[in-house]
Order: C-alpha cells, then sequence, then structure tokens
C-alpha cells in the first residue's frame, strides 16, 4: 500500500491521480496533512500540488464526463468526509480504466458512493439556504454564522448572490474558520480574526442599533404563525434539527 500525501486541495487530488498513473501505482490511500520524512514508512509519496498535472486530468475527465458528472466530483471532493477521497479516487481511476460511460454505473461502488456524497452535500446545501438568519452590523453590512455538517459555503454563494444583490453580506462557517463576503460586486472567500472575548458566533458589539429590533419582530412573526393544536415535534426535528437552532433567530 502506497500513501499519497497531499495538501487537501481539489487539484491537489488531481495531482495524485496523475501521479498514480505516472508511477503506475497499484494500490493506494490518499492522506490529507503534512508530509514527514521517515526511513520506517517508504512507501509514503509527498504530492506537490501542480496546476499543469492536475489540468491534465481534468481535461481527461471532461473528455469521458458530462461537465455535471466532473461537478459532482468537486461537490463530492467538497464534503471532507474522513476516508472518502479513496472512493474519489476509485471513481476517476475507474473513468480512465473503461471505454464505457460510467456516471450511471450504481453497481459500481465507487459510482454509488459519490452519488450518496453528493445527495448529502445537496441536502445540507439546502439546509443553509433556508437556516441562514442574518444580523445587520453597525456598518451595515449583514453577518450570519453558520456550522453545517459538510463544507458547503462555495455552493452557496450563487443562491445568496442572487437573493441578496443589494445588501453587503458575510456568511461564516464557524466549524472550518472561513466564509463568503459579498460587496455589492463580487463574492470573496475570507478569513476573520476573532479574539477571545468577541467570538465569530457572537458579535452582539457590532449590531446595528435597530438588529434587536428586527430580531423581536421576526420572533413575534414566527410565534404568531405557530399553531399549538398542530404541534409535531417529530416533524419539526425532522426539517430543522436540533444542531441548527443556536443560530436560527426564533430559537434563541
Amino acid at each position: 500500500m502506497t500513501q499519497l500525501i497531499y495538501d487537501g486541495t481539489f487539484e491537489g487530488l488531481l495531482t495524485a491521480i496523475f501521479e498514480i498513473y505516472e508511477r503506475r501505482l497499484t494500490h493506494v490511500k490518499l492522506v490529507k496533512g503534512e508530509y514527514y520524512s521517515t526511513a520506517l514508512f517508504d512507501d509514503l509519496i509527498k504530492i506537490d500540488t501542480d496546476d499543469t498535472r492536475a489540468g491534465r486530468v481534468l481535461k481527461g475527465l471532461r473528455q469521458k464526463l458530462s461537465s455535471t458528472a466532473v461537478q459532482r466530483l468537486y461537490i463530492a471532493h467538497l464534503a471532507e468526509i474522513d476516508g472518502d477521497d479513496d472512493n474519489i479516487v476509485g471513481y476517476i481511476r475507474y473513468v480512465f480504466d473503461t471505454q464505457q460511460n460510467i456516471e450511471e454505473d450504481y453497481g459500481n461502488r465507487y459510482v454509488l458512493r459519490v452519488s450518496e456524497i453528493v445527495q448529502m452535500m445537496r441536502r445540507e446545501r439546502h439546509r443553509m439556504e433556508a437556516f441562514v438568519r442574518f444580523k445587520k452590523l453597525k456598518d451595515d453590512t449583514f453577518y450570519a454564522a453558520v456550522q453545517p455538517d459538510f463544507n458547503v459555503l462555495p455552493m452557496l454563494i450563487k443562491h445568496f448572490k442572487n437573493r441578496y444583490a443589494d445588501q453587503k453580506w458575510i456568511i461564516y462557517d464557524l466549524k472550518r474558520g472561513y466564509g463568503l463576503y459579498y460587496d455589492l460586486h463580487d463574492t470573496q472567500f475570507i478569513s476573520l480574526d476573532f479574539s477571545a472575548q468577541k467570538a465569530a458566533g457572537n458579535v452582539i458589539a457590532a449590531y446595528c442599533e435597530d438588529e434587536g429590533i428586527y430580531q423581536h419582530l421576526w420572533k413575534n412573526y414566527f410565534n404568531s404563525v405557530n399553531i399549538p393544536a398542530r404541534k409535531n415535534t417529530k416533524l419539526h426535528l425532522r426539517h430543522i434539527p436540533k444542531r441548527y437552532w443556536k443560530h436560527l433567530t426564533e430559537k434563541i
């Protein structure tokens, strides 16, 4: 078994695929993290991300897969599920080692697993689109803290940019320490430096003066449309799991 140590990026993964074919490796395992050279593990290979090599692999995938299938591979990689990089590698090797179109070959475990991951990512994206609650800051920027199960922020750009095109906003992933910032023109990835006294999920001191009024109005609206006689706790938890409650204004 040869372990390939890469930087965790999609380009790094594609570079690893290039190395697998160039070195004619058979049994491999992809590992994210730092490379530490040691004589005890001679089967470790450090993968230095190379845009040219990654580009060649991507070009080959585009020749054998539809644009939707290539996008699904990228989404599956974004999920950052431990151990599933090997499934993505297995999928890509299956693509290159087979002459037929494999996109709907769900009898293959790699194709099936990638499909399952993409479905999980899409469900999480829909939840984030529904559960993001913005709070207005003093500089008129709207801020929302989230903690999605998977790394879905890149999948949220189009939805929020279209829906809130007339206001500046930040959606910050507390779990992964980065966020999206929209400045009325472009969206970019950012990383904020929060002090110990002011955590990323608690920026009350930076709220504008009327933010408390808006939150109170939203809570009143939520309570007014709630019908106690139709309360169904199990159904409610199915649609809004408790892990999201701490970032929902109506639940605070």
